[in-house]
C-alpha cells in the first residue's frame, strides 16, 4: 500500500483552510437554515463520513477527491462534536478545551508506541491510517473548542482573530525554518491552528455586518469555498502535483 496521504505543500494548506471554513459554515447552515438542529446534522454527516472512510481505507493510495472529501466531513463533524457538548449539554469551553487536548495527547502517545512515528509521510498501513485519522478528528474539535474559548474571552472579533492565527502559524512555520524546530512537531502545531483560522474566515465571511462580518452569509461562503476546493483538488487529480512519493519502510 501506498502512502495514504498527500505531500505537504501549498494546496495541502490551502485546501485546509478552505475545508476548515466549510466546516464552520457548512454546520451554521445545516442547523439553522435547514433547521435540522445539532443532533440532525449530527447523525446525517456523521453517517456521511463513515461512507467516505470507508472508500478511504478500502484503496489502496491516496486519491484526491476520496481523501479531501473525508477531510471536508471530518472538519464539520469535529466542529459539531463541541458544538454539542457546548450547545446541548452546557459543557464549557475551557471543559472541552481540555478534553479534546488529552484525547488528542493519549492518541499521539498510542500512535508513537504502537508505530514509533507520527510522521504523515509513512502513513501506508491500515492501522497507522486508524490514528491517522482520529488525530485528525480530534484536532479539528481542539481547534474549535480552543478558537471559540479565545473569541469568547478575548472578544477579538473575526478579522482580527484570523489575523491572530495566522500570525501564530507564520511563527510556528518561522521555528521550523530558522531554529529546527521539529518538522512533525511543527506540522501538528500548524494542523491544530488552522482549524480556528479557517472558523474565523468563515465567520468574518458570512455573519452579518452588525455582528463584525461581511454578511454573505453561510450559503454563499459555503458554495464558494466548496467550489473552490473541487477547482483545486480537481487540478491535483490530473497534475498529480500533491502525490506522495513511496514511503520508506
Amino acid at each position: 500500500m501506498l502512502n495514504k496521504v498527500p505531500e505537504v505543500t501549498i494546496y495541502f494548506w490551502i485546501i485546509k483552510i478552505l475545508a476548515t471554513t466549510v466546516g464552520e459554515t457548512a454546520a451554521d447552515f445545516l442547523n439553522t437554515n435547514l433547521h435540522m438542529g445539532l443532533t440532525g446534522t449530527t447523525v446525517i454527516v456523521g453517517v456521511l463520513l463513515v461512507i467516505s472512510l470507508i472508500f478511504q481505507f478500502r484503496t489502496g493510495k491516496y486519491v484526491p477527491g476520496i481523501y479531501w472529501l473525508a477531510v471536508v466531513l471530518i472538519s464539520v463533524v469535529g466542529t459539531l462534536i463541541t458544538d454539542n457538548l457546548t450547545d446541548n449539554l452546557g459543557v464549557a469551553l475551557e471543559t472541552t478545551t481540555v478534553i479534546f487536548a488529552v484525547a488528542l495527547a493519549l492518541t499521539f502517545a498510542a500512535w508513537f508506541a504502537s508505530e514509533r512515528t507520527l510522521s504523515i509521510h509513512t502513513i501506508y498501513t491500515t492501522r497507522r491510517e486508524g490514528f491517522y485519522w482520529l488525530a485528525i478528528l480530534f484536532t479539528f474539535a481542539l481547534g474549535t473548542a480552543a478558537g471559540d474559548l479565545v473569541a469568547e474571552k478575548l472578544n477579538l472579533g473575526y478579522w482580527v482573530s484570523a489575523v491572530m492565527f495566522g500570525t501564530l502559524i507564520a511563527i510556528v512555520a518561522m521555528a521550523h525554518l530558522a531554529v529546527r524546530l521539529n518538522a512533525v512537531l511543527a506540522f501538528w502545531i500548524a494542523y491544530i491552528l488552522t482549524r480556528p483560522l479557517g472558523a474565523s474566515l468563515g465567520d468574518y465571511l458570512s455573519q452579518a455586518r452588525g455582528d463584525g462580518g461581511l454578511g454573505l452569509g453561510t450559503i454563499v461562503t459555503s458554495a464558494l469555498f466548496l467550489v473552490t476546493i473541487l477547482g483545486v483538488v480537481s487540478y491535483l487529480s490530473v497534475t498529480k502535483r500533491d502525490a506522495a512519493a513511496p514511503a520508506h519502510r
